[in-house]
């Protein structure tokens, strides 16, 4: 239920903070309100947040910074959405590359943020009945150098150490795992993500490809797992676990 989920709204503009928490609120969230990275820290002492709404253009500690911090000390359990400005495409690209699940530019439109949150509430924290539906219980599939576990949405490295990854991440390994050696455009790999709640510029998917090549792939340079079809895609080589 939307009542037990906590949104964190990190923007040092009060105007907008208190325009967002009192729209958050009144749909239903546990909201809290900060300007800055001190705010941040300080409310998630007292609990953790299930997502944070993060200004890229912050004072001091700029959004990017927090979202890094978020993702090392947080996991892949809190959602991260980030404010950018009208036109920002590389500030998207990095804000994705560092580990945002999703992006909106100002100004924002409150349905549509609704929309969003919902959208990555429901990839970054699927119930356990959700998440034993994707496969058979125990279900593994070997990515490179890296175990993907789809009942538990979980990467694990060669030692068996989680390797974190944003819900948007886990999902296109997903996607790649249940549909092996087959070409799959941006476009299908979209749909198959689950992603198609507004607007996604092309790029997205080359970014969070190269951030899954760096954790699954012996050199992420010369990918042999993730492969670039040109003109049509990525394909997933899949290689049989060893017993």
């Amino acid at each position: 239920m939307d009542a037990n989920r906590h949104i964190m709204i990190v923007d040092d503009d009060p105007d907008l903070r208190d325009t967002f928490h009192e729209y958050f609120e009144a749909n239903g969230f546990k909201v809290s309100s900060v300007a800055d990275g001190e705010g941040m820290r300080r409310v998630l002492k007292d609990g953790p947040a299930d997502l944070v709404i993060m200004d890229l253009h912050l004072p001091g500690e700029d959004g990017l910074t927090l979202t890094r911090e978020l993702r090392s000390t947080q996991g892949r359990e809190v959602g991260i959405i980030m404010l950018t400005g009208v036109g920002d495409t590389v500030d998207r690209i990095v804000g994705l590359e560092v580990g945002a699940d999703d992006y909106l530019s100002k100004p924002v439109d409150l349905r549509e943020m609704l929309a969003r949150v919902k959208s990555v509430l429901r990839r970054a924290q699927k119930t356990p009945e959700a998440a034993a539906a994707v496969g058979d219980k125990g279900e593994r599939v070997r990515m490179g150098t890296c175990m993907l576990d789809l009942a538990a949405h979980r990467l694990y490295d060669a030692a068996g150490n989680e390797v974190t990854l944003t819900s948007m991440e886990f999902d296109l390994l997903q996607a790649f795992a249940k549909h092996p050696n087959r070409v799959l455009s941006r476009e299908q790999l979209l749909d198959l993500a689950h992603n198609r709640d507004g607007d996604v510029f092309d790029r997205s998917i080359d970014v969070r490809i190269t951030r899954i090549r760096k954790k699954i792939e012996v050199d992420p340079e010369k990918p042999q797992v993730l492969k670039t079809v040109r003109g049509a895609g990525y394909m997933f080589v899949q290689e049989r676990a060893k017993s």
